[in-house]
């Protein structure tokens, strides 16, 4: 923690917060009319979303929320912006504070966008002179046009986050709270969206935000949270973050998992790599050849089929992809057992853990298979970029 971070006072406080639902095991009709009246412990369970966490966030500080889904990210961040109390512990805030948890939370269906405009920014503190002298700003934002005075019951999902995002960034919060509500909004959107944020970052607030897109935290968080099962598991710096949520969703899907017995005509059996001397590799660096091999079996013969594999990031989105159609190559019969790999040159891959998926589709005869996270690697150095992708960047003229 630098000197000018350790400054700054603090802006949240949790200490030892837990939040616990009462969740009922009788969720049909049928099953509560018929224990209704005599409804036990046994019918009733605890769950506990967020488990003794206890954080302290300075003001001026971006923070990206990370972990699986139901890991208590959501919960975390509704009880920083109060919308939910605390089991037991304690939460405390200082400062206006905007939230966009929900899709749509402080609209009403029946009026329109104009009218809960002026009704949601009252709610965040704004008198109606201050909303007045910054409606043409929201609503230019927005993008919503002509349809800011119809009943927002009939806005997309898209337009509902628009104007809610819009409202929440014009009514000058100290902290600011985003869900993944904004993965709703299109690519352009969300660019723009994102360059508010970073204008916050250069203005002195805090914002505090949930994320499954990795490149989003590290290109706009200083301090990165993992969560799981409710718990902190790791809390420092966006980068290292991200590389201990992988660690996380590689446990995850380890224990996921489940072996595909089903026999079938043509199976992608094992992925194998290969670095570029040809030996057996789990790690390259950065730029290096790496052979994919994705080794196939058929059980009877097969005269036209195509291969192909895509690499992932843990967090499921695709950097590269190909197949044998793609790259023009046709493959001979296949009757038995068959390897076939597919060499990058140069694999342009930012540094972290990467999942291999291959599959198989048969031509002649329509079936297909697929290996879905059949290898991990991991690519080392990329020091002078962040991201999916690396690129040698230098200071020239």
């Amino acid at each position: 923690m630098s000197i000018e971070s350790a400054e700054r006072p603090d802006i949240v406080r949790l200490s030892d917060v837990t939040k616990e639902f009462r969740v009922r095991k009788d969720n049909s009709l049928k099953d509560r009319i018929v224990h209704f009246g005599r409804l036990g412990q046994e019918h009733r369970t605890t769950f506990t979303a967020v488990d003794e966490v206890t954080l302290d966030i300075q003001a001026g500080t971006t923070v990206g929320l990370l972990g699986a889904n139901g890991s208590g990210k959501s919960t975390l961040l509704k009880l920083i912006g109060g919308i939910v109390s605390p089991t037991r512990g304690t939460v405390q805030t200082r400062g206006r504070m905007a939230a966009l948890l929900e899709l749509g939370a402080g609209f009403h269906p029946d009026l329109s966008g104009r009218e809960n405009v002026f009704l949601n920014a009252s709610l965040l503190g704004l008198t109606r002179d201050q909303i007045t002298e910054r409606f043409d700003d929201i609503l230019a934002f927005s993008g919503i046009g002509e349809f800011i005075d119809t009943a927002v019951k009939f806005y997309s999902s898209g337009m509902y986050v628009r104007l809610a995002f819009a409202v929440a960034v014009h009514t000058d919060p100290d902290i600011l709270l985003v869900d993944e509500v904004l993965a709703v909004g299109d690519e352009a959107f969300q660019r723009k969206c994102m360059e508010r944020i970073a204008q916050f970052r250069q203005e002195g607030r805090t914002i505090i935000l949930v994320s499954h897109a990795a490149n989003q935290v590290q290109e706009l968080c200083d301090r990165g949270i993992v969560l799981s099962h409710g718990e902190v598991v790791f809390d420092g710096s966006a980068n290292d973050a991200v590389r201990a949520l992988r660690n996380v969703l590689e446990g995850r899907r380890a224990d996921e998992a489940q072996p595909d017995e089903t026999e079938r005509a043509i199976q992608v059996k094992s992925i194998e790599l290969f670095d570029a001397a040809g030996a057996p590799t789990d790690e390259i660096d950065v730029d290096e050849s790496l052979t994919i091999r994705v080794n196939v079996d058929a059980l009877h013969r097969i005269d036209q089929w195509d291969v192909g594999f895509s690499i992932d990031t843990p967090l499921g989105h695709m950097v590269l992809a190909s197949n044998t159609e793609m790259v023009g190559a046709a493959l001979d019969p296949i009757d038995g057992p068959r390897p076939v790999d597919f060499t990058i040159a140069s694999v342009h891959l930012g540094e972290g853990q990467y999942y291999v998926n291959a599959n198989v589709v048969g031509i002649s005869e329509p079936i297909s298979h697929g290996l879905s996270q059949g290898i991990m690697f991991s690519v080392r150095g990329g020091d002078t970029s962040t991201g999916s992708t690396s690129a040698a960047v230098r200071i020239g003229s």
